[in-house]
């Protein structure tokens, strides 16, 4: 797939084909639906499948204060989105220029002039242009005039509620992974810096890599199992979220204890998904209490990962 951050780079093999406008944070299995379905409307069209993205959310220029932290970072997503057969995705640079568009204007000047589009596919939802003012039913009259097929698909049901990156924002923040996940086509992953601890835990014989910067949304706090890739290698992980009470810290830190994993990796970007949450942080009379709990902790793990990749 190729990833394109500019209008005049779109190659002409890139052009008349099927479009799908929005900003797929997360990736979910609604995302999935939809674009399972430009896919079909490319393949009609025998043109490419198109992701049109904003790059920060619109919401990020117009209203930093209500900013949601996202799911997933630009280069994540594009990967997922190649994993759904997307021929190429556009990260387009959002500022007050673009927004400022009508919806007529949006339409003309990205949809047909530089995309060339013979098809659009959206959820029933999508709004585009100044203020949110295109509706779909806007969005279907232009394509008629411009013969231009549309595609809307429905939403995705998780039960009985809608799959949306908010809900999934939601189960994240409350420490739901096991939920999160169940809505997305992969699980939840964080990225962040590996730096030097206070070293508690390796004197307990259980090291863990200390993550800062972290750059998405850090679930609550608690004691998780995930898969930590170390140069695209996988290594079963110990999550722990939060303070460490028993020695009295109150500061919330991101650790990870890697399984069967024995090298040096400071300074490393490393990747953990995060599967199933465990259980919630307590305070240990003492370091052996919380030592046999950890080990407790890491039969759990295995189980849990074990049991996720044989899914």
């Amino acid at each position: 797939m190729e990833i394109v951050r500019n209008l005049s780079q779109i190659k002409s093999h890139f052009r008349g084909g099927a479009v799908s406008i929005g900003n797929f944070d997360g990736v979910h299995l609604g995302h999935a639906a939809l674009i399972e379905q430009l896919r079909l409307c490319a393949d009609k069209v025998d043109g490419p499948a198109v992701v049109f993205k904003f790059d920060p959310h619109p919401v990020r220029v117009l209203r930093p204060d209500l900013t949601p932290p996202p799911l997933t970072w630009t280069s994540r997503k594009a990967e997922l989105l190649e994993q759904l057969h997307v021929d190429m995705t556009l990260v387009y640079p959002t500022d007050r220029a673009l927004l400022e568009l009508s919806a007529e204007d949006f339409f003309q000047n990205v949809i047909v002039e530089n995309l060339g589009a013979k098809a659009l596919v959206e959820g029933p939802n999508f709004a585009f242009g100044r203020d949110r003012t295109g509706t779909i039913d806007l969005l279907q009259s232009l394509c008629e005039d411009r013969q231009i097929h549309l595609q809307v698909v429905p939403p995705c049901l998780n039960g009985e509620h809608f799959i949306s990156s908010s809900r999934i924002r939601d189960a994240i923040t409350a420490g739901e992974i096991d939920f999160a996940c169940e809505m997305l086509t992969r699980p939840y992953r964080i990225r962040g810096m590996v730096t030097h601890g206070r070293n508690r835990a390796t004197a307990m014989g259980f090291p863990t890599a200390n993550l800062d910067a972290i750059d998405t949304l850090v679930p609550a706090t608690g004691v998780y199992a995930g898969i930590a890739w170390v140069k695209d290698k996988p290594y079963d992980a110990a999550i722990h979220i939060g303070p460490n009470p028993t020695f009295g810290e109150d500061e919330t830190k991101f650790e990870v204890h890697l399984l069967d994993f024995h090298e040096t990796i400071y300074g490393q970007i490393l990747k953990v998904d995060m599967i199933s949450r465990i259980r919630d942080i307590r305070t240990f009379e003492d370091p052996e209490l919380l030592q046999s709990q950890l080990k407790r902790d890491i039969e759990l793990v295995r189980q849990r990962t074990q049991s996720w990749n044989q899914r």
